[in-house]
């Protein structure tokens, strides 16, 4: 590759790879000091690779969910639950504090986790799924009786923003950004999703330590937390995330297929905040995002919501003439927001705005 920056963007290129991102020899590496970070061009494609991407992945977590998807109430008693009690998960009455059997107490402990909603007290790096919890301004700000945003869960806007959550740093659901943004069959099976996701983590060191089983467990997982195929199953029936139609049923059992067209539950507002807080994260300094990079990049709003760019690019055109200095235009033929204040703040006010009107 055409760049003496090479060696040292090395681990970046390495994990976009295994990401799905496949730079050719002939790309140029620059420094892109915008983002932290590099930016890689390939013919017409270019990607930036901030330092922040890496630490969305700082630790590696396979099938720590014990098989089960999210259910109806089990956020919302997470949060309470380590709101009142920092040792919940590890107390051997949580059993009946928590109203579950004690899997079950161990998968909510993650799921509050890759959700936002709690975070270890101890800052030791890699995150782990364990020990004692503090809830996350987010959690505060969502799930907080009477004062939170919806504190259970009952606007479908909610389960959207929830959804997003899963793909911001840090990354607890391994398996989710792996898949929503590789190359994967039209049509799947969890077999063949363990198959793409293992032949890309295979080319990274810091998957070695994890079985095939364990990234078949998250396949499984995933398929059941989002597709209505098999509805005799008591973790499809009730985990909320069926609803937003991200994936549809394929033409044989047990198969699915991404849903790729316009998701109509999605709310303009929940998306535009998604959007500025993936400016936040990955070009905080920065008073511009363009199209291209919501659409296309990596953990990008419209990757995670599965969404087209003729799509993001109406849903966009719809909501600015409401978000005060915020504008839409094209710059040297690249449409992209620009936006006067820090991204944000912006997704902040958006979240708050639209919560004040629904709920």
């Amino acid at each position: 590759m055409n760049s003496h920056y090479t060696q040292e963007a090395a681990p970046f290129l390495r994990f976009y790879w295994v990401a799905g991102f496949k730079p050719a020899l002939e790309s140029i590496i620059t420094r892109d000091e915008s983002c932290v970070g590099f930016r890689v061009t390939t013919g017409n494609t270019e990607i930036k690779m901030t330092t922040g991407l890496l630490e969305w992945f700082e630790g590696i977590y396979f099938a720590r969910h014990e098989t089960f998807c999210p259910r109806y109430s089990w956020l919302k008693k997470g949060f309470d639950g380590v709101l009142s009690d920092p040792g919940i998960f590890d107390r051997p009455d949580a059993i009946e504090l928590l109203g579950v059997g004690k899997n079950m107490v161990r998968s909510i402990r993650f799921w509050c986790m890759a959700f936002n909603i709690t975070r270890p007290i101890s800052d030791k790096k890699p995150l782990r799924v364990a020990g004692l919890m503090k809830v996350t301004s987010f959690g505060k700000k969502l799930f907080t009786d009477k004062t939170g945003w919806d504190p259970f869960a009952e606007d479908i806007g909610t389960l959207w923003l929830l959804h997003w959550q899963l793909f911001t740093p840090p990354v607890i659901a391994t398996f989710w950004p792996l898949v929503m943004n590789g190359n994967v069959r039209e049509i799947f099976s969890a077999k063949e999703l363990t198959q793409a996701v293992g032949g890309r983590i295979r080319q990274d060191d810091r998957f070695n330590r994890f079985s095939s089983s364990s990234v078949e467990k998250d396949a499984s997982c995933f398929l059941r937390m989002y597709s209505f195929s098999n509805r005799a199953n008591s973790d499809e029936i009730e985990c909320p995330f069926t609803s937003l139609d991200i994936l549809l049923a394929g033409d044989k059992k047990n198969k699915a297929t991404f849903n790729v067209e316009e998701k109509s539950s999605l709310p303009n507002s929940i998306f535009m905040a998604s959007c500025f807080h993936y400016a936040a994260i990955t070009q905080p300094k920065l008073r511009t995002l363009s199209l291209h990079k919501i659409v296309y990049d990596f953990n990008s709003p419209g990757v995670v919501f599965k969404l087209s760019e003729s799509d993001v690019g109406r849903r966009i055109e719809e909501s600015i003439r409401e978000i005060p200095g915020v504008s839409f235009a094209e710059s040297f033929g690249n449409r992209q927001l620009q936006f006067e204040h820090d991204p944000e703040s912006i997704y902040l006010k958006l979240l708050d705005n639209y919560y004040a009107n629904h709920t």
